[in-house]
């Protein structure tokens, strides 16, 4: 006998054909899971996890993502191309935004002296 004067909740059961039953009536395309729980009498939240028991994908819902497995080989492989061709030329941008290009012949003691000048600027 329960001395401390609470109620015991006694838990209703609910047949394995009825859940799946309820299951596959929220998983159909464009069912509403609280509406299905309404329509058959049944908490919400316990739908969630009878659908997260069973599955709940039915006949008409589509199936989940799955991953597929990928194999890379090297001669799948390709290079992007260059957006320019290379050149043996540099550009140079200043912070004030002054650009600078200097060729491959340049002499660069002279290159130094320029850069010195423009950063007293």
């Amino acid at each position: 006998m329960d001395t401390n004067g609470r109620v015991r909740r006694k838990h209703r059961s609910w047949p394995e054909a009825l859940k799946r039953e309820i299951v596959a009536a929220a998983s159909a395309r464009g069912a509403s899971v609280s509406a299905v729980a309404q329509q058959y009498g049944v908490n919400t939240n316990m739908v969630f996890a009878w659908r997260k028991r069973y599955g709940g994908i039915s006949a008409g819902a589509a199936a989940p993502p799955q991953l597929v497995p990928v194999v890379v080989t090297s001669d799948q492989i390709s290079a992007a191309p260059a957006a320019t061709p290379p050149t043996e030329d540099i550009e140079i941008e200043l912070p004030h935004g002054t650009r600078i290009r200097v060729g491959a012949g340049v002499n660069a003691a002279a290159l130094r002296v320029v850069l010195d000048a423009l950063a007293r600027r």
